[in-house]
């Protein structure tokens, strides 16, 4: 059954500024993104992967195509997203290019493997997601890049890194849910 959608067209346009501000206030996990093989290897820090499908398990990530790892997104049809722990933001810090590292460069500093596609995986991040590109959809700077995942490892729970008003913020599951709860829970809830 097909859907219908109609497009409203619009003289609206945010500002860039008004839109950049609005989406700081979305705190989002952080992860690398790598592409490549062998010494044709590069990668971006993104907080813009969505799973979008169980079965079959897929994801989607948004990238610029501008970037500098957007051709080997094309050469090699694969990619890995990496899921950092709250200790990782040095590694986040270097694939923003911070410290002025570039493709290969941003690697050094850490353990890597591969998984099914060769694309190197983060040894000791939270999770590593192997995927082969099934569907590249452009829209205005970026494209939208859907993965069918190939391989999944996953390690033991440690914090989380997280993105929120233009910091790294690490979120640790035990010590964060009881500070959440003490400033969201309204005083007396739950009690009879």
């Amino acid at each position: 059954m097909n859907s219908l959608v109609r497009i409203v067209q619009t003289d609206l346009d945010a500002s860039v500024a008004s839109f950049r501000s609005a989406m700081r206030q979305l705190a989002g996990g952080v992860s690398v993104i790598t592409v490549g093989r062998d010494k044709d290897i590069s990668g971006m820090t993104v907080t813009s992967v969505t799973s979008l499908s169980a079965e079959p398990p897929s994801l989607l990530v948004c990238i610029n195509r501008s970037s500098s790892s957007w051709p080997l997104f094309e050469k090699y049809g694969a990619f890995a997203v990496n899921i950092l722990n709250g200790d990782q933001q040095d590694i986040a810090d270097r694939f923003t290019g911070r410290g002025g590292a570039t493709g290969a460069a941003r690697f050094d500093g850490a353990q890597w493997t591969t998984l099914a596609t060769g694309v190197p995986v983060l040894a000791d991040g939270l999770a590593g997601i192997d995927c082969k590109i099934e569907e590249v959809i452009h829209r205005h700077s970026h494209a939208i890049v859907i993965g069918r995942v190939a391989a999944v490892r996953v390690a033991g729970q440690t914090a989380a890194l997280a993105y929120w008003q233009g910091e790294y913020v690490a979120l640790d599951r035990d010590q964060d849910a009881v500070r959440l709860a003490a400033v969201s829970l309204p005083s007396g809830y739950g009690k009879p």
